[in-house]
């Protein structure tokens, strides 16, 4: 049986942001709205204001205010002070981290025409109990890189990804690990694919669906206030995000041709690309009411803003 990732498993970016969750994880949610709605921006902006936008999607205060403090420990995020106001900004050496999310969020279920070779890149490592926090970190960032556990000890990809596995390995320090290009042999028991569970990715893909298209067909015909828009924007872009750690855009060749991924990601993209007027309009209207000079600044990024941004990171 295959190695479910869960959504606890699943890195937001690259294993260094902090995991996604099931229900509001709000550090998750302050990197979200920065990337969207301020980026590249060096101006902060006051925590007051960014108490009142997540109080849209049911974050407390104190939460909020300790997420805030969460992020700027772990250096992601940035704190300054007027007066007696505190105000946050994202840290600029981490504009590169958050430029390669946005990268596989924008490629992710979109290249149907990506050939496969029908080899698999197996990674195979040893960590000893003693080194516990290890393995979990090397396992979150193998999801993240798109590899899945064929066993504990043994994951793969379809995709020739070794170059960044054996990175990663080494900046993680493992000390006993390989990683190989290899052809699975039709005759084993258990073939690589079966390390994911194909019914269950459909049904997270349907579910995705179902949560989300009715509230597309009211985003269609205007019913939806700028508040239900941002936290309907922003969780649906969150809940795509995870997939891109439960497969690795698994190969047309392995998947039935019916694979609902094509499908949500229309959804997911047109949802994003819709609401974003009218997001962009409510954060603006909430940092209106402690920095007005700064609500004039805030954008928002589509699908095609953020493919050109993944263009830019590799010029």
């Amino acid at each position: 049986m295959p190695v479910v990732a869960t959504r606890d498993d699943i890195a937001f970016v690259d294993g260094e942001l902090p995991r996604a969750q099931v229900g509001t994880n709000p550090q998750h949610l302050l990197v979200t709205l920065f990337g969207d709605y301020w980026h590249g921006r060096t101006e902060h902006l006051p925590s007051a204001a960014l108490v009142e936008i997540l109080a849209d999607f049911g974050v407390s205060e104190p939460s909020t205010r300790a997420a805030l403090n969460r992020l700027t420990k772990r250096g992601l995020f940035v704190s300054s002070k007027r007066g007696r106001n505190t105000y946050y900004g994202t840290e600029p050496s981490k504009l590169p981290l958050l430029l390669s999310t946005f990268r596989r969020i924008v490629e992710f279920g979109g290249q149907r025409s990506r050939p496969w070779d029908g080899h698999w890149t197996l990674v195979a490592f040893s960590i000893p109990e003693s080194q516990r926090q290890l393995r979990h970190s090397v396992r979150t960032h193998l999801r993240w890189l798109g590899f899945a556990a064929l066993y504990d000890g043994l994951w793969c990809s379809p995709w020739p990804d070794q170059d960044a596995a054996i990175e990663k390995l080494s900046e993680l320090c493992v000390a006993s690990s390989t990683v190989m290009r290899a052809e699975i042999d039709e005759r084993s028991i258990v073939q690589a694919l079966s390390a994911w569970d194909l019914g269950a990715l459909t049904d997270s893909y349907e579910a995705y669906g179902a949560e989300f298209a009715p509230i597309l067909a009211d985003a269609r015909r205007g019913a939806l206030t700028t508040s239900e828009a941002l936290v309907a924007r922003t969780k649906a872009m969150d809940e795509w995000r995870v997939f891109i750690g439960l497969e690795p855009d698994l190969p047309a060749e392995l998947i039935p041709p019916d694979w609902p991924r094509a499908r949500m990601r229309e959804l997911a993209f047109e949802l994003h690309d819709s609401l974003a007027p009218a997001a962009q309009a409510r954060c603006a209207q909430l940092i209106a009411k402690h920095a007005p000079e700064l609500a004039l600044l805030v954008t928002h990024q589509t699908a095609a803003d953020l493919a050109r941004l993944s263009l830019d990171d590799h010029r």
